[in-house]
């Protein structure tokens, strides 16, 4: 098996480490970047005896899944928001406190979205952009990866196509 950030082949059990969300199978180098996961449970089943009510559960659960399509555009907070919102509010001239009362929020969330502590959800976001007349949310489409693969005979992995920011 090979790790799945720098490709080297791991001699032995691979270390499953959580690494900015995701859980990845690596090496004992790469672990560094994150945290160690313990094996992940058994899923146990449930049989019901009652058929009907079973097939109902799992057809009903399964209409539940929001489901997105490749080609399908979403939204996302720019990278530098603390940044941006900081200096919109600066420059009209208003504290934390009278952007907190105008778009009906705590000094406390503006305090850590201004910090980069806190990423507003979409809709707070909208809220900001409208009250500061700024943009926070962009559109972007799901990237191609098939785009990304190498020419190389190794196979690919997530450490050839992302470059990890150091703190």
């Amino acid at each position: 098996m090979n790790c799945e950030i720098c490709g080297k082949t791991i001699h032995g059990k691979p270390l499953r480490t959580k690494i900015d969300g995701s859980v990845l199978e690596v090496c004992n180098d790469c672990a560094k970047f994150g945290r160690i996961q313990k094996e992940p449970p058994k899923p146990r089943r449930n049989f019901s005896s009652n058929k009907k009510h079973s097939k109902s559960k799992s057809t009903n659960s399964r209409l539940n899944i929001p489901r997105r399509r490749k080609d399908e555009i979403s939204d996302e907070i720019v990278e530098n928001f603390s940044i941006v919102v900081r200096n919109a509010r600066e420059s009209k001239g208003w504290t934390r406190e009278k952007l907190g009362a105008k778009i009906n929020e705590k000094v406390s969330v503006i305090t850590r979205i201004e910090s980069g502590k806190m990423e507003p959800d979409l809709k707070l976001a909208k809220k900001i952009e409208k009250t500061l007349n700024i943009k926070l949310i962009e559109k972007y489409d799901e990237l191609d990866l098939e785009a990304f693969k190498s020419t190389s005979s190794s196979p690919n992995t997530l450490g050839s196509i992302v470059k990890i920011k150091r703190k």
